[in-house]
């Protein structure tokens, strides 16, 4: 996939990072015609050699593991990176372990793409304007229908699959024949919608990024681009290359056959086949430049290699290195116009971080002992999920906590991994041998998670800035994090607890994870859902953010930012959906002003 080229050569476009927000911007750019130079911190990598989805747990070490250097196990499609990156550490604020953000980085082509749930869920109308609906959060300088058709191109490009016509609150339905039909529910599934439907709470069809079908590469490619004959024959042709899930193997493996969308599968390739396109791995960004004008001019990278420092030319610039890394790399590009970093005349790069509320519990189901073996994989996430359903109680005051959450379910007898049996023996009455192996084919996939997924509200304490004190092994300064939940966020993990404690409940099953009163206890650690935001926030006033309404910089007309950063607030929708969907429209503003000579 890497592609050679030399450092005088000029481009239109220079897109830092490889992911959802970087991989959309290099296809759509590239399709229009430009000429795009993409540059990406991680090695190169190719699921169709790399994907292992055929390997039993048995035959990995550790039989596929959690370990320091592969938290997701052996074979997770992130070959490079994690929590931790040898040789580029970050730093804490704080030594309180709840006041720390965990800051995952892939270092591989495709970014978090290629592991990610592919959860792709729609902001509502609510979600981009939370201040005018409860006065907390920052609005959206656009609303929901600015974003819908770009929503729809988005899931008819990478194939979604859900279902419409719920008419739930602040839950958009797609247009009819963009989704895919979504798969059966599997048993725990229905059984847990029954519970639901008697608590009253909506249960319906999950909506992930994978092929349930093939996908009309005779029909999608002329809706998504009507008078582009090149984007219509990249497109085709990479739509015929994708198969249909065949629910045999997990999507965090990373997908060989193309059903589970990646940016390394679906974006990159159709727009290498353009033409238009070079690609840099192993090119660690350290700064935007400046030319005599105040415009941006090209990047500064750390060649991984070879340790050089390298420079390459563009017209304009488009960030998408994952939003901390997007805010570093704004905050160490200094000059004399931009003491404090480039683009940040409002002093808010780096503000405003934010990540999902996350909290879940874990029951165990007597109906579901004993049931014969069947093959239950399905789609490596859920079938049927749980959206959130209090909004009239929320807006009547009836809830201490002001945003909402969705519930995401997992269980089943899917393929068996490392210590599925542990646990066991508090079921058991401490069986051994024989009786010990029935009570684990007794048992097997009669385990339900229900985990909360919620909206932080951005606050002023929750922020990364440069460490003064370090640098990484590339000589780049390192990012120092502050973290602090408010009492909605705390409350809101409470009531999850206690909210899937009662469905377990209404399941006729036993709760076996510890429950918390006090959500403080039981909320996970900021960063650890991987859903960062925030950093260089878009608004309608350049004082009070750093980008426009089209991601674009305030301060740097030709600089603009394609990942999770430019989000002013945070819905208790997985982001990843929106990132493509925004970075889709701002790549449109963009090929406008080319066309325009504005940039």
């Amino acid at each position: 996939m890497a592609v050679t080229q030399t450092e005088a050569k000029e481009y239109d476009v220079i897109v830092v990072g490889s992911g959802a927000g970087g991989g959309m911007s290099a296809y759509v750019l590239t399709i229009a015609g430009l000429k795009v130079l993409m540059l990406e911190a991680g090695r190169d990598y190719d699921p169709i050699k790399e994907t292992p989805m055929f390997n039993w747990p048995k035959d990995a070490p550790l039989r596929d593991a959690s370990t320091p250097d592969r938290p997701f196990g052996f074979y997770n499609a992130t070959v490079d990176g994690g929590w931790q990156v040898p040789g580029e550490p970050y730093s804490q604020a704080s030594e309180d372990p709840k006041r720390q953000f965990s800051w995952w980085r892939p270092r591989m082509m495709g970014g978090r793409t290629n592991h990610w749930g592919r959860i792709s869920l729609r902001n509502g109308p609510y979600d981009f304007k939370p201040y005018s609906r409860d006065g907390l959060g920052f609005d959206w300088p656009v609303s929901y229908d600015d974003i819908a058709p770009y929503y729809d191109k988005t899931e008819m490009l990478i194939g979604v699959y859900g279902d419409t016509g719920h008419q739930l609150e602040n839950i958009p339905d797609s247009p009819a024949g963009i989704l895919q039909p979504p798969p059966k529910p599997r048993a725990y599934e229905l059984l847990a919608k029954k519970a639901c439907n008697d608590m009253n709470i909506p249960v319906i069809p999950g909506h992930l990024a994978i092929l349930t079908e093939r996908q009309d590469h005779k029909v999608l490619p002329k809706k998504l681009f009507p008078n582009n004959p090149l984007g219509q024959k990249v497109t085709a042709d990479s739509m015929q290359s994708r198969s249909a899930c065949f629910w045999a193997t997990h999507c965090g493996r990373g997908c060989s056959i193309k059903a589970a969308f990646q940016s390394t599968t679906v974006l990159i390739p159709p727009a290498l086949a353009t033409g238009n396109l070079d690609i840099i791995s192993n090119a660690m960004v350290r700064e935007v430049t400046l030319n005599a004008a105040g415009k941006a001019d090209g990047v500064i990278y750390i060649d991984k290699t070879s340790r050089q420092e390298r420079k390459v030319k563009a017209r304009a610039v488009v960030v998408a290195a994952s939003a901390a890394e997007t805010a570093r790399i704004f905050l160490n590009s200094r000059s004399s116009l931009f003491p404090d970093g480039i683009a940040n005349s409002s002093g808010l790069v780096g503000k405003y971080l934010m990540d999902s509320v996350g909290g879940g519990v874990t029951g165990q189901i007597p109906a579901l002992e004993g049931l014969p073996p069947m093959n239950e994989d399905g789609s490596s996430g859920h079938h049927l999920y749980q959206p959130w359903w209090l909004y009239k109680e929320q807006k009547a005051g009836k809830l201490n906590f002001a945003k909402g959450y969705h519930i995401e379910m997992s269980g089943g007898r899917s393929m068996p991994g490392a210590g599925v049996f542990g646990g066991l023996e508090h079921l058991t009455d401490g069986a051994y041998g024989s009786s010990y192996k029935d009570a684990c084919r007794r048992y097997y996939g009669t385990f339900v998670h229900f985990a909360g997924r919620g909206a932080m509200i951005p606050n002023e304490n929750s922020f990364c800035e440069i460490d003064a004190e370090r640098v990484d092994q590339w000589g780049i300064p390192i990012l120092k994090f502050h973290w602090q939940w408010s009492d909605h966020e705390t409350n809101m993990v409470a009531h999850m607890h206690k909210t899937f404690a009662q469905i377990i409940e209404q399941m006729g099953g036993n709760v076996i994870s510890t429950l918390h009163t006090d959500g403080s206890k039981a909320i996970s650690n900021g960063g650890s859902i991987i859903h960062e935001i925030g950093g260089t926030i878009m608004g309608a006033d350049r004082g009070k953010s750093v980008l426009n309404q089209f991601c674009q910089s305030w301060d740097v007309p030709n600089l603009f930012v394609a990942d999770g950063a430019p989000f002013p607030s945070k819905a208790d929708k997985n982001p990843t959906l929106t990132i493509m969907a925004l970075a889709w429209r701002t790549s449109d503003y963009i090929v406008e002003q080319f066309k325009q000579r504005a940039i």
